[in-house]
């Protein structure tokens, strides 16, 4: 096979995993949302978006509270 479709293939079996998953790491966080690495570290530290870090170093996010603060402020 073609190297570029099996890293396609790869991709989307990757999102399909991150799409059951209930709790999700930074990275998977930030492709889940579509927010940069950057920018989900600036909101966890000022405390906009929630968050768990259990261990004090790793970031980790519930995904249906990312979902609820996905859709706040409705118009």
């Amino acid at each position: 096979m073609d190297t570029i479709l099996i890293l396609d293939r790869l991709d989307r079996l990757e999102k399909l995993f991150i799409g059951q998953k209930e709790i999700l790491t930074l990275d998977e966080a930030c492709d889940y949302t579509g927010i940069s690495r950057s920018y989900l570290y600036k909101l966890t530290a000022k405390g906009k978006i929630p968050h768990s870090k259990p261990n004090g170093k790793l970031l980790f996010f519930e995904k249906t509270k990312l979902v609820e603060w996905l859709l706040q402020n409705k118009r």
